[in-house]
């Protein structure tokens, strides 16, 4: 695979994953669960970052939504780099902050008209 070419971008199961840690009556994860949801929001972003980035491409700079799905990328990008504490609600809000970055950058995406999700 080359550094440029796209991983698909299966964004039913990205939403899925998301409603489990956001949903209203989502229900608080064990901690097995919520490692592998935190792993999962994890996986997504490293695959929807460059997607993203790559459906702003050619756009003119003071696009909106250009603008703002690279501020999104940022977010992300910064989510990823954080390590919570070791105590379940640091870890339960880390892993809420992930997957609302998730969501955030699929709406981008489909906003752009990037990979349809």
């Amino acid at each position: 695979m080359t550094a440029h070419a796209s991983l698909p971008v299966d964004a039913e199961t990205m939403r899925e994953t998301t409603a489990r840690l956001l949903a209203d009556d989502a229900l608080l994860p064990a901690a097995d669960d919520l490692d592998t949801l935190t792993l999962l929001c994890r996986g997504h972003l490293m695959v929807l970052i460059p997607e993203v980035e790559r459906a702003t491409r050619g756009r003119p700079e003071d696009d909106v939504l250009k603008t703002g799905a690279l501020t999104g990328t940022g977010e992300a990008r910064r989510r990823l780099d954080l390590v919570p504490d070791a105590r379940l609600p640091a870890e339960v809000a880390h892993a809420k902050r992930l997957a609302r970055s998730v969501d955030c950058l699929l709406t981008h995406l489909e906003n752009l008209g990037g990979d349809r999700p």
